[in-house]
């Protein structure tokens, strides 16, 4: 599974191999530069022969070298510093872009299944996280693989046999991370996986607070929470004691390297076989050979990280999209309004069934109440007719297409919906009303907010329909929120009409006045309202009266009244 992650993010990254490669010229060009470093510093204290001998011009000739070499190692280092942001930010834009793009299309059974938190985990922190990971393996991984190289061309060039001493030992570092890395890889995605449940909760609690303040919950929410905070408190506290272990584990490897390169060197100096000023050199190239695999050590703790978070972003990512619209659908479908149901079969749950075999014909300009006690799918109805979900069997029509070989969004088109659940962005109330459709004048925004009798409270607002909100309506009341979005069907009144409790969060006197206006706006249209309080359905020109997923009972409110059964139950206890 990191093999197949790690193909991924290299994927993403190929698509910049301009960048790469001038990362990695960079990396080669710093790194020689910093193997000659140690020759010219060996060079000089070669130039100091004993008292009183010593070679000052060609002294201060190498220093000035030196200097001059420190200086365009590190501007190379800060050109490649800036390309490998670049690189690591723009993978990050396209893997988050593709992520939020996913999102678009998932089915939603998916974010029905999944928490919310959870899912905003995986876009945003999972991501984060993911990019240190990445910046710290193309800033460091590079520039130490190229130095490991150079290094050991120019030890075997000066001493074949110390050099293979360095060689020898060098695998136990090796070794020793790859062995620590495997353990801390499994531990990091518990980690992030820890980090997700407390996103979701927390999302939750703040989505929720009135709630949990009215029944007092906030004791158990505490509990709740202090068991998700020591899950990720101990995951991340084994996973950093594990990765941990690698940087001084290769450090003493290294250590022990690097006085065997001390002793051999020493003794060679002795026979004859190698002067003080060579010595340095040595000892300087074999620190400068273990450092990076102490980097590169750190860079694969990170990358466990980065990789256990990639991996979450990635199943996203490669989740199932809903089924792609029929390439063969009518463009610029225009409804008439004539809707068939035939033969529907339908559940959430595979296990449990919910509708079945339910037919139902709907004539242009119909208006149809669906009514029933609560889990009888009223709502899965509304749900099946905007293709949130398809159905497990049987079909339904509009115009005499099924709907599945229409396009998703010129079905949706074709629906105006007013919900029980409010939706509203950050902006101002002119947005909300019009959701970034363009074409309405401020007259036409006015003239569908007096119809939704909407226009005197938005006038009171501080700055009228400039007035901003924040996320999910701010200081508006219920009531204000469902009239604005109310508002936005009155707007544009597409062909057919979905009334979920639209008017639940409503006084009695404006919802009355707005009971008007939808029986006007719903002249010619077809309609399906769902309502629990029956007086306000019974205009209707057919009521259908569901219960477990079946149709019991249809007619008009007089003709349900009048065989006294279900309906007439429902109708009855309302006044009881």
């Amino acid at each position: 599974m990191k093999k197949n992650t790690l193909k991924k993010v290299l994927r993403y990254a190929g698509k910049y191999n301009y960048l790469i490669a001038i990362s990695m010229i960079l990396a080669v060009v710093t790194a020689l530069l910093s193997l000659y470093v140690p020759i010219l510093a060996g060079n000089a204290i070669d130039c100091i022969i004993g008292p009183l001998d010593v070679d000052f011009t060609k002294v201060m000739s190498i220093l000035f070298e030196i200097v001059v070499i420190v200086l365009v190692i590190a501007l190379c280092q800060w050109i490649m510093n800036t390309v490998n942001n670049r690189i690591t930010f723009r993978v990050v834009r396209d893997v988050r872009r593709d992520a939020f793009e996913r999102l678009q299309i998932l089915p939603f059974e998916y974010l029905d299944s999944k928490q919310t938190g959870d899912i905003v985990n995986r876009i945003i922190s999972d991501v984060d996280l993911f990019a240190d990971g990445l910046l710290m393996g193309f800033t460091q991984l590079f520039t130490g693989i190229v130095t490991i190289i150079g290094t050991l061309i120019f030890m075997f060039y000066l001493n074949f046999r110390i050099a293979l001493v360095v060689v020898v030992l060098t695998p136990l570092s090796l070794f020793l991370a790859k062995f620590i890395a495997t353990k801390s890889f499994s531990l990091f995605k518990d980690q992030s996986s820890a980090r997700s449940d407390q996103t979701a909760f927390v999302d939750e609690m703040i989505g929720n607070l009135s709630v949990v303040k009215a029944f007092a919950h906030e004791d158990e929410n505490m509990e709740a929470f202090d068991e998700i905070n020591f899950r990720l408190e101990k995951t991340s506290v084994l996973a950093t004691f594990i990765s941990s272990l690698t940087n001084p584990g290769t450090r003493f490897i290294n250590n022990i390297v690097y006085a065997a390169v001390a002793l051999f060197g020493a003794l060679a100096c002795i026979d004859g076989r190698m002067t003080v000023g060579g010595l340095t050199i040595f000892l300087s190239y074999a620190n400068q050979y273990t450092k990076p695999f102490n980097e590169i050590s750190g860079v694969v703790t990170e990358l466990q990280n980065a990789l256990a978070c990639a991996e979450r972003v990635f199943d996203l990512i490669e989740e199932e999209g809903e089924r792609v619209d029929d390439k063969n659908a009518p463009e610029s479908f225009r409804a008439e309004g004539v809707v068939d149901i035939r033969d529907v079969s339908f559940s959430y749950d595979k296990k449990r069934s919910l509708i079945e075999d339910l037919s139902l014909n709907i004539k242009k300009g119909q208006r149809v109440a669906i009514v029933g006690p609560t889990g009888s799918g009223k709502t899965t109805l509304i749900n099946l007719l905007m293709r949130f979900y398809d159905v497990d069997s049987g079909s339904i029509e509009v115009d005499g297409i099924d709907i599945r070989n229409l396009k998703r969004k010129d079905l949706r088109d074709n629906f105006g919906m007013v919900l029980q659940e409010t939706w509203l962005r950050g902006g101002s109330i002119r947005d909300n009303i019009t959701l970034g459709r363009e074409g309405f004048t401020d007259e036409d925004i006015m003239r569908a907010a007096r119809a939704a009798h909407s226009h005197s409270f938005i006038k009171r607002l501080p700055d009228g329909y400039d007035t901003i909100i924040s996320e999910n309506g701010g200081n508006l009341s219920q009531g204000q929120k469902q009239l604005l979005c109310i508002t936005r069907v009155m707007l544009h009144i597409p062909p057919m009409l979905i009334l979920d409790e639209a008017t639940s969060s409503i006084d009695t006197r404006t919802e009355i006045r707005i009971q008007k206006a939808f029986s006007k706006m719903m002249e010619g249209r077809s309609s399906f309202i769902v309502a629990h309080r029956l007086s306000t359905i019974r205009e209707a020109d057919v009521i259908l009266v569901m219960k477990d997923g079946h149709i019991l009972e249809q007619g008009s409110h007089a003709e349900l009244l009048g065989k006294k059964g279900f309906y007439y139950e429902l109708y009855n206890s309302q006044f009881a």
